[in-house]
Formats: structure tokens, C-alpha cells, sequence
């Protein structure tokens, strides 16, 4: 992947997110082309991903491509496939669960479509600092049964990146719930997010990613439910020059396996392929939080304004999550939860 001090040359590159895949500008790839011939592999994996690869969470889908290529003497090959090559995320899931791709990168924000039991991570307050998001990939019994969530739809989640830490970017700004209060706020296709905002008694509405833009800059929406990160490479600063911090949960890209290829794949290259995943994860994980602090910091220098809620706000929110916590209990597993809530508290 390239290093990260590349970011800032491309960020132009990501006012094209807003638009079809038709009309994006897929030639920026050619930077991302493999040093080597492909043709000759025995195996290909399909990766796909809505975004774009000079987020380090995304990015990392060719340090994978490259490693693998090598630890497998060209035996396999990672055939990686961002900026919505292959469709919306809905899509992808669909043609993973066939069998026509056999990787995803996905958001976590549309993993609880995928099976309920993976809406943990979008929980508020659970998984709210990257620490907490390592100790629970680190810790088997807490990994695992997340890991195997989705078997029953022939889907198996192997790791996770993550593009930062959720918050508030808005028109106006928001120093208190009080004025948070007189925001209404665009928050993501997915049912955790819904139900937090409705237990908060915040204004929502629901928008489609490339619906934003536009929303923003007509007054529909003045906030936004996001990370700073994207919201910085994006644009979405240019309109919404405020943002609170309550890093409330992890944005996360989860990386989801077609069940059925990776039980096929000899041992020796999934054993290399599971190895490479995770080590690689984990590499882009800790770039994500250096790629955060380095948008924060170009964001400020562009005059955007940062404030954090009170400890009062905060428990106040907290307070309010407890209703989403029964409801998601229940499809999570309350024991499961539980178990997750004591082991990062």
C-alpha cells in the first residue's frame, strides 16, 4: 500500500465517491497495479469494496495482494476490487453468499443486514477507543462466535480495519446535547444506527452515501453521523465546519470470506491466506488511527472547529443506550453481549 504521506495528493480523488461507478474515475488505480503477472495463478480471491484505497483500512487490500502473491510462490492471487467495482455493498453480499466473488471488505455499519450478531460493533459505547477494538480481536472467545456470526448465510468473518472513530460533523455548532437537539442528523442505512439514534431522541434521517452532498449543501441535513477521517478526505468540511467528538463506536471495514472457497482452499495457502489477513489487519489498523490524527489536524489548519460533549452528556447518552442494548440483546445474544460488555469495560 502506499504510504500514508500520499494521502493528502489524493484526497481530491474522493469527491468522486458521490458519484455511480459509471462515473468515477477508476484510471487512479493504475497506481495500485501489481508488479507482477497474475495469469499464471492457481487460485483467485475476489475482494470487493465500495471505497477508496487510500483509506489505510481499504488500502490494505493490496498489501494483502502483494504478500500473498509472494508467501505463495504466485499461487494465489488476490484479485482486489475497491471504488465499487463490483456494485453496492448490497450487491457484493449477494454475490458472496453465491459464490460469485469470495471476499468483501464491509462496512460495519451494513454487517447487522448481514447477521444481526455482527450489530455489536456498531453498539454505542462498547467498542468506543481502538484499544478495546484490539482487545477483542485478540481475545479468542470474544472473536470467535463474531467470527461465525454470518455461517449460516455460507459467510465467514476473518478480521476488520476501520476508517476512525464516530461522531458529529455539523453546519452549526454542537457544544451540548442541547444543541445537538436542534440538529437533524444523516446517519447510514442500518438498523443499529436507527435504534440509537431513536433511544437518544435525536432528529435522523436516513440517506444513502451519495445522497449527502447535495443534502448538505441544501440545508436538508445539517449533521452528520460519521468519522472525522472521511469527513476530511470527502469534503464534507467544506459544508460542515464543526465536529464533536464522542467516539462512540469504530468504523470498521469487516472482512467477510465465502465459506465454502476457504474450506476448499488447500491447507498450506489458507494457512498463508489467514496468516497474511491477519497480520496485515493489524498493520492497517494502527495506520487508521495515525491517518485519523493526521486529517484532524489538516482539518483544524482548514478552520474546522472541534468540540467534545461533557461527562455529563456522555453518561446521559450512555444512560439512553441501555434500551438498544436490550433490544440488540436479544439478537445478538444477551449472554454474548454481556461477555463483550465486561471483558472492554
Amino acid at each position: 500500500m502506499k504510504k500514508l504521506t500520499s494521502i493528502f495528493a489524493l484526497a481530491a480523488v474522493f469527491c468522486l465517491l458521490s458519484l455511480p461507478v459509471f462515473g468515477r474515475d477508476l484510471s487512479i488505480l493504475e497506481n495500485w497495479k501489481p508488479a507482477f503477472d497474475p495469469s499464471g495463478a492457481e487460485y483467485t480471491y475476489i475482494l470487493s469494496n465500495v471505497d477508496h484505497p487510500a483509506i489505510a483500512g481499504i488500502g490494505v487490500g493490496y498489501s494483502i495482494r502483494d504478500r500473498i502473491w509472494e508467501e505463495s510462490h504466485g499461487r494465489l492471487y488476490v484479485d482486489f476490487r475497491p471504488l465499487a467495482q463490483l456494485g453496492g455493498e448490497k450487491d457484493v453480499v449477494r454475490k458472496l453468499k453465491m459464490g460469485a466473488i469470495q471476499g468483501m471488505l464491509c462496512s460495519s455499519v451494513m454487517a447487522a443486514n448481514v447477521a444481526p450478531k455482527l450489530g455489536i460493533v456498531n453498539l454505542p459505547f462498547i467498542f468506543d477507543s481502538s484499544e478495546k477494538l484490539e482487545k477483542f480481536r485478540n481475545t479468542p472467545e470474544l472473536f470467535d462466535y463474531f467470527s461465525n456470526a454470518a455461517s449460516r448465510s455460507g459467510i465467514k468473518v476473518i478480521d476488520f480495519t476501520g476508517y476512525g472513530s464516530y461522531g458529529w460533523a455539523t453546519t452549526t455548532p454542537v457544544r451540548s446535547l442541547e444543541d445537538a437537539k436542534k440538529v437533524n442528523f444523516r446517519i447510514a442505512q442500518a438498523p443499529v444506527n436507527k435504534d440509537n439514534y431513536l433511544a437518544w431522541g435525536l432528529k435522523f434521517t436516513v440517506l444513502p452515501w451519495p445522497d449527502v452532498p447535495q443534502a448538505l449543501q441544501t440545508g436538508v441535513i445539517d449533521g452528520l453521523d460519521h468519522t472525522p477521517m472521511v469527513c476530511s478526505i470527502t469534503k464534507k468540511f467544506d459544508v460542515a465546519k464543526y465536529f464533536t467528538d464522542l467516539h462512540y463506536t469504530q468504523g470498521l471495514y469487516i472482512h467477510m470470506v465465502n465459506k465454502h472457497w476457504l474450506d476448499k482452499l488447500p491447507e498450506d495457502l489458507r494457512t498463508i491466506f489467514l496468516n497474511v489477513v491477519r497480520e496485515e489487519s493489524a498493520i492497517a489498523r494502527k495506520q487508521t488511527d495515525l491517518q485519523q490524527a493526521e486529517q484532524i489536524e489538516q482539518a483544524k489548519k482548514e478552520g474546522v472547529q472541534f468540540f467534545t460533549l461533557s461527562e455529563s452528556d456522555r453518561l446521559t447518552l450512555k444512560t439512553k443506550a441501555q434500551q438498544v442494548y436490550d433490544k440488540w440483546g436479544e439478537k445478538i445474544g444477551a449472554d454474548y453481549l454481556k461477555k463483550v460488555q465486561q471483558a472492554l469495560q
